[in-house]
């Protein structure tokens, strides 16, 4: 008996059938069968079915006399279907790689529940990906299982089928099945969450839903939108019969209103001719299955259908005007600090005042956090104030002087500033003035193309204004190079009037002047236990790619090869926090203590610290990481299209700071064999950081802040030399 019966109708999608078996034969989870339905399809799905079926035993095809429609082509398949758990795929849509085998770890964590909810993402046809806005839902019903009486909020997920796996003797014990029509999901989906005595969920995209240009049935327009209204006659005739299940009526009657004025209000849905019988029916049904008051928002279905036509044009109206109201606000706003701004730079600099930023106003970060803690020490007579988003502001460490961008208060204090710090550039909005001093830290050492070496590589510049950027760069007086090839590339990637400082990197401070213990209290925080190895790995994005992530390696697998006494920790890039990447098994692996999920973790030096060893891509992590002195691996397995994509200054897999994979079977040998750590890795680390780790001596930041602050010119970096492209270059005298 297999642990899942996929259950697949099928119909009139022979462009997507290949792709959605696919997803789901060559999961790394293989005790399943598919449960294949050809809904008398015109097209050449059969065909592909018996395709399948003739090379794969765990494909079972059943071809229908007649279409019958999704719903009745579930039914169909579920009589053939010998599996524990119940799935049902659309087979437009897909599974993502590693979900099954996700479904059956957490099915065994929680002894087989009635029902398993798991996370989705919407694949949209023009290449996007959105992940479920509800996904907090998921993660925050807990550990353990829950009826829907103890955690109601699992109801406003969206009601569909296809976003959870049932066990097989729940759903033929209570002889749940989907009847004939449009929405067949709702009532099938609300019974079965209220009749399950044990539901669980997976925090973990586990299907990619398609949004396809044209083809979604529901995006039809058609009458056929009518049956949402027997549907839920169905939902209401299911509770009758449950009276246990009365206390659930004004919550149905409720969801049941609001779905159907959604429907409404698409343009897409109804014919235009037919939608005041559609507001007739739905109010009908509203006052059949009313009970206790009626909410504000769905007050007008006590109305007629002339009102609800009055109201939706009143509240059209109603943003058309506030929409303009917001733009004349926010042109008369922009006049008034036009002036403002003419009057304060009228008024002198304050040769006390620096401003910082970091990674676009996130908080006390990176290499301006390093040169902020030195001046305070060095210089605490020069005031400082950093650049916050509002959202970072409860984040920021006790004492720390902030304001939000673009403020009024932001427009005082920068208009009066001396020194500007920052790692990327100030807003096109801020004036630079004479006499002020801007610093740019940057991010690190640069490995792929930045700038305007962009220019030639239309995939990587995408979103990128790359003339802006380098009129906003203009405004720097000094930049910061850690090494001469940074030197050079800024040189190169900027072609603007600035001074090359070569500081070291501010950031990489407390790295070169790191003490054996120094990562023992961020292990401590992160619950890794003591002597434990602990493996880094710091992936980058991806250019070749929407939204820029690719799982280059199976996590779960890698954590289990490190073996026992190590500990994986995963830090994305912080483009990649907010997006779907950590749903697609990372939080997941987080919570069940696999491994450390690090992103949110605000300062990566502390993160650096606390490791064994570095295993990256293409970060620029790997040249900060050098200064430690400890074992890097590079897992190069697409260097090819990342070079091809992005652009990069060299061949990292030749001058590389240590081995380096060209698959999982090669980095998973480097680790057990021990070749991570030996003597050919030292040899490879040493000149790699004799090349980019050359002006890092630890003193970087107080460097900075004597020099550009302090005007000391008995610092070790107080000569001039002439660089190219009207460039000066500061070096050690």
């Amino acid at each position: 008996m297999p642990r899942f019966s996929v259950i697949v109708p099928v119909f009139k999608v022979q462009g997507f059938l290949r792709e959605c078996l696919d997803s789901v034969l060559e999961q790394s989870y293989p005790d399943l069968e598919v449960i294949a339905v050809d809904d008398c399809s015109p097209d050449g799905c059969g065909a592909i079915l018996d395709e399948y079926a003739a090379r794969d035993p765990r494909v079972k095809v059943l071809h229908l006399p007649q279409n019958v429609g999704l719903g009745r082509a579930r039914n169909a398949g579920m009589p053939h279907a010998s599996g524990d758990f119940l799935l049902f795929l659309d087979s437009d849509d897909t599974l993502t790689p590693g979900a099954l085998r996700a479904m059956a770890d957490r099915l065994d964590e929680t002894a087989d529940p009635d029902v398993l909810v798991f996370d989705y993402a919407r694949t949209y046809w023009w290449g996007g990906t959105r992940r479920n806005v509800l996904a907090h839902v998921l993660a925050e019903a807990g550990d353990g299982t829950f009826t829907a009486a103890q955690h109601p909020e699992i109801l406003e997920l969206l009601m569909v089928v296809w976003n959870k796996v049932y066990r097989r003797d729940f759903v033929e014990r209570h002889g749940f099945a989907f009847p004939p029509g449009y929405y067949e999901d709702t009532p099938w989906t609300f019974p079965v969450l209220l009749s399950a005595g044990r539901i669980a969920t997976l925090d973990r995209i586990c299907l990619a839903y398609r949004q396809r240009r044209q083809g979604n049935i529901l995006s039809t327009t058609s009458r056929k939108h009518f049956d949402v209204h027997e549907q839920y006659e169905r939902v209401f005739a299911f509770v009758d019969a449950h009276p246990e299940l009365s206390d659930w009526r004004p919550y149905l009657h409720r969801k049941m209103g609001e779905h159907c004025l959604d429907i409404l209000a698409k343009p897409d849905r109804l014919p235009e001719s037919d939608k005041g019988e559609f507001f007739r029916r739905t109010a009908a049904l509203f006052r059949t299955h009313g009970s206790g008051p009626v909410p504000a928002e769905l007050r007008v279905l006590q109305g007629g259908y002339a009102r609800y036509v009055v109201r939706q044009h009143a509240a059209r109206i109603g943003r058309a005007l506030d929409e303009r109201g917001q733009r004349v606000r926010a042109a008369a706003t922009e006049r008034i600090r036009g002036g403002w701004s003419a009057v304060q730079e009228h008024r002198p600099l304050d040769p006390d005042l620096a401003v910082y930023s970091a990674f676009s106003h996130r908080g006390v970060l990176g290499d301006p956090a390093a040169v902020h803690r030195a001046a305070r020490e060095l210089a605490p007579h020069i005031r400082a104030v950093w650049v916050v988003r509002e959202d970072q502001v409860p984040l920021l460490p006790p004492g720390i002087e902030h304001v939000t961008p673009d403020s009024l208060r932001y427009r005082q204090i920068t208009a009066r500033a001396t020194y500007f710090v920052n790692n990327v550039n100030w807003p096109g909005t801020l004036v630079k003035r004479p006499g002020s001093v801007h610093v740019h830290t940057h991010q690190g050492t640069p490995l792929k193309h930045m700038a305007a070496d962009l220019l030639d590589k239309p995939g990587a510049r995408h979103g990128f204004d790359v003339p802006q950027m380098l009129r906003r760069a203009d405004r720097w007086d000094y930049s910061l190079v850690a090494n001469r090839h940074s030197e050079l590339v800024w040189d190169r990637a900027y072609p603007c009037h600035f001074t090359s400082l070569r500081t070291g990197s501010p950031r990489n401070d407390v790295l070169v002047r790191a003490t054996p213990d120094a990562g023992a209290a961020v292990r401590a925080r992160l619950g890794i236990p003591d002597g434990h190895t602990v493996v880094l790995y710091a992936p980058t994005r991806r250019d070749y790619i929407r939204g820029g992530h690719v799982d280059r390696i199976d996590l779960a697998r890698f954590a289990d090869d490190l073996g026992e006494g190590h500990t994986l920790v995963v830090r994305l890039h912080p483009s990649l926090a907010d997006g779907p990447a950590r749903g697609l098994g990372l939080a997941e692996l987080h919570r069940r203590g696999v491994l450390v999920d690090a992103t949110d973790e605000p300062h990566v030096e502390e993160l650096m610290l606390a490791s064994d060893a570095l295993v990256t891509d293409y970060s620029a992590l790997m040249f900060d990481y050098a200064n430690l002195d400890r074992p890097i691996v590079i897992h190069a397995d697409d260097w090819g299209a990342y070079a091809a994509s992005r652009g990069a200054y060299f061949d990292i897999t030749a001058d590389a700071p240590g081995h380096v994979a060209s698959c999982y079977r090669e980095l998973a040998w480097l680790f057990a064999s021990g070749a991570w750590r030996d003597t050919e890795s030292a040899q490879l680390r040493a000149g790699f950081r004799a090349r980019f780790c050359e002006f890092d001596d630890g003193r970087a930041a107080e460097r900075v802040v004597r020099t550009l602050m302090l005007g000391e010119r008995d610092t070790p970096v107080p000569v001039r030399v002439p660089a190219p492209a009207g460039h000066d270059v500061r070096v050690s005298s």
